[in-house]
């Protein structure tokens, strides 16, 4: 078990401190606001924690409305939309500084037989046949802006492992679409809903990048300013998490300083275990005058 690992599963380990109220904290370090798979994620665990044992989230759909302040904790208020005979909806709103930083609505289903189809996981290079995250790191981060080799270099909780890092080192104009190999970097407890949360803490990873790719320029450029504004998850499948998921997204479209992003979550042996939208803010910044 990784340190990063176990920090995260203490992040997703929130506090109840009131009927329907509970209360997460951030990591400490050097980012200047919380991550947004960290609010979704226990925003979830959140709404978990008011729903009977034998229902599991299927889908969720998020709005971003404020940075959040990783100096201070994340007040969570839960409200217990329906209780149905086969599905419970929640909603729940974290709040800091007495405002709204986010929502979230969920919904939850026992588990029940039905139609089954998905389609086929793109054909892709498998992780042990790609050069290692070092190598790509040597390649391609060496001439990359300090921000970005920060980024590629933290310990985090989340192992990746792209297909390329060509689009933060260049600014030529790629196809909107990215594959990128994912899995927690140490064991993920045996409880489902546990697994749902680390899900959605990774499914935020590196969507709003992908958007970028048809302009030439990294989610990272002093020239862009860019936020998630919303965000939609659908669990198709239970998964382990510990092994490698094929993360494969594309963007069908940019406009008005806004991209949106799809992506699919992929076992290693091909089965669909969540389908993911986003659409965040990609604007661009006006030129300081002289």
């Amino acid at each position: 078990m990784s340190q990063a690992m176990d920090a995260l599963l203490d992040l997703l380990d929130i506090e109840r401190i009131e009927h329907n109220l509970y209360r997460g904290v951030s990591p400490k370090d050097e980012w200047q606001r919380v991550f947004g798979g960290q609010v979704i994620a226990q925003a979830l665990v959140a709404a978990q924690r008011t729903v009977q044992e034998d229902r599991f989230v299927h889908s969720l759909h998020a709005y971003f409305m404020l940075p959040g302040d990783p100096s201070v904790p994340i007040v969570y208020n839960v409200d217990r939309i329906r209780d149905g005979s086969s599905f419970t909806t929640r909603r729940v709103v974290a709040i800091q500084h007495g405002e709204a930083i986010f929502s979230l609505s969920a919904s939850f289903q026992i588990d029940e037989p039905g139609f089954d189809h998905q389609i086929d996981m793109p054909e892709v290079p498998t992780p042990e046949d790609l050069v290692s995250l070092d190598e790509l790191k040597q390649k391609f981060l060496h001439a990359a802006p300090e921000n970005v080799r920060r980024y590629w270099e933290r310990e985090r909780p989340i192992e990746m492992c792209p297909l390329s890092l060509t689009h933060y080192v260049s600014d030529k104009k790629l196809d909107p679409l990215q594959n990128i190999w994912v899995r927690t970097t140490g064991a993920v407890p045996d409880d489902r809903r546990i697994r749902a949360a680390v899900l959605a803490y990774l499914s935020d990873m590196t969507l709003l990048d992908t958007s970028l790719f048809a302009h030439g320029v990294s989610i990272f450029s002093n020239r862009i300013q860019a936020a998630s504004l919303d965000h939609a998850m659908w669990f198709h499948r239970d998964c382990m998490l510990d092994d490698w998921l094929l993360y494969a997204q594309d963007s069908p479209n940019a406009i008005g300083a806004r991209g949106l992003t799809r992506g699919g979550l992929y076992s290693r042996d091909g089965r669909l275990i969540a389908s993911v939208a986003q659409e965040g803010l990609i604007r661009q910044r006006q030129p300081r005058q002289s």
